[in-house]
């Protein structure tokens, strides 16, 4: 299902991952989590939901949980944006699945795409993996990121995989927006 690289790139994240949700002090408090609905997204706008992600901090950074239903089975690149909305609207005016996000979450002005511990965009976060029944429960951690970080702003799963880099293709290479998530308490 997945090619040589990829699969590379999925054991290191998950490893990663792993090491940080099971480490002893990861108690999270629960008035600090927050749980956001995702939506398909497409050029006519937001669509139906497909399922809830659960936000929560602990010590290596942000942990995600997602509960999500429908998605194409693989790797999709999963990326905090900047703007908490799924629309079909740009910024700029623009037309397309889930524009109105703007672009990937970058207050730092780093200006490329990179893995999520990198020196990328802020908002650049290891994939989801979707399984062969369409669905994706598997936690990922987004060491650089926080809940207060994330609030306000909205979270875009792409149709493709993401290769952690702006070459071949900018921003990973993970196409259209299929769903998307806005972030509010």
């Amino acid at each position: 299902m997945f090619g040589r690289p990829l699969r590379k790139t999925l054991a290191i994240s998950a490893a990663v991952t792993a090491c940080a949700l099971l480490s002893v002090n990861t108690v999270i408090a629960a008035e600090d989590a927050v749980e956001v609905t995702v939506n398909k997204v497409s050029d006519k706008g937001v669509g139906e939901k497909i399922g809830t992600i659960k936000l929560s901090d602990n010590e290596h950074g942000l942990v995600v949980h997602p509960d999500i239903e429908g998605l194409s089975p693989g790797a999709h690149g999963f990326h905090v944006h900047q703007n908490p909305d799924c629309g079909a609207t740009a910024p700029d005016g623009s037309k397309g699945a889930g524009t109105a996000a703007g672009g990937h979450y970058d207050p730092d002005d780093a200006g490329k795409h990179d893995t999520p511990w990198g020196e990328g965009h802020i908002g650049d976060m290891p994939v989801l993996v979707v399984d062969d029944a369409g669905k994706a429960d598997k936690p990922v951690l987004a060491p650089k990121l926080s809940v207060d970080k994330v609030l306000g702003r909205a979270m875009i799963i792409h149709q493709g995989g993401d290769n952690y880099s702006d070459n071949p293709e900018k921003l990973g290479g993970g196409g259209p927006r299929v769903a998307c998530a806005v972030i509010e308490k």
